[in-house]
């Protein structure tokens, strides 16, 4: 489970410009299709901005943390679908660069994973910086503490929202 930046967290990069190329964690991506506390922030933050990055991974992703609300009775079933179809439309429509996992990208994940001393990196969180670094992203956009440490560790810089 992620763990949530504070909101009163200390920046550690000044918001990007917006013609940066911008990875969305599946912490972002959620709050996009998910009304969370920061979804209008974010929101504002991106509205206008070129170069947004998602992967298939982070698709995956929201959608389990949408069945697993669906489960758990905090949405109907036709709105997690509802949710799966728009997710889905905006991926195809172009509105996202869409990035997939390849050899390469796993080969990196790993060195990422074996190179963390400081920061406990998880898996799918070294898969997400492999995709960033593989496409050349400038920023990662995340709200999870840990995603955070390791996306800086790892030499990217994080959006402040």
């Amino acid at each position: 489970m992620a763990e949530p930046i504070a909101a009163d967290a200390p920046p550690t990069e000044s918001t990007s410009p917006a013609d940066d190329a911008l990875y969305l964690d599946s912490s972002a991506l959620a709050k996009l299709y998910v009304p969370e506390p920061e979804s209008e922030r974010l929101d504002a933050f991106l509205k206008g901005r070129r170069g947004l990055m998602i992967s298939e991974l982070a698709i995956t992703e929201v959608l389990s943390a949408v069945a697993r609300r669906r489960r758990e009775g905090e949405l109907e079933p036709e709105v997690a679908y509802e949710i799966r179809e728009a997710l889905l439309a905006d991926a195809a429509s172009g509105s996202f660069d869409r990035l997939d996992l390849s050899p390469a990208v796993h080969r990196e994940a790993e060195r990422l994973l074996l190179g963390s001393e400081s920061v406990a990196l998880r898996t799918l969180d070294a898969l997400h910086i492999a995709l960033a670094l593989s496409a050349a992203a400038t920023h990662v956009v995340t709200f999870d503490r840990r995603m955070r440490e390791a996306a800086l560790q790892a030499g990217l810089r994080v959006a402040e929202i």
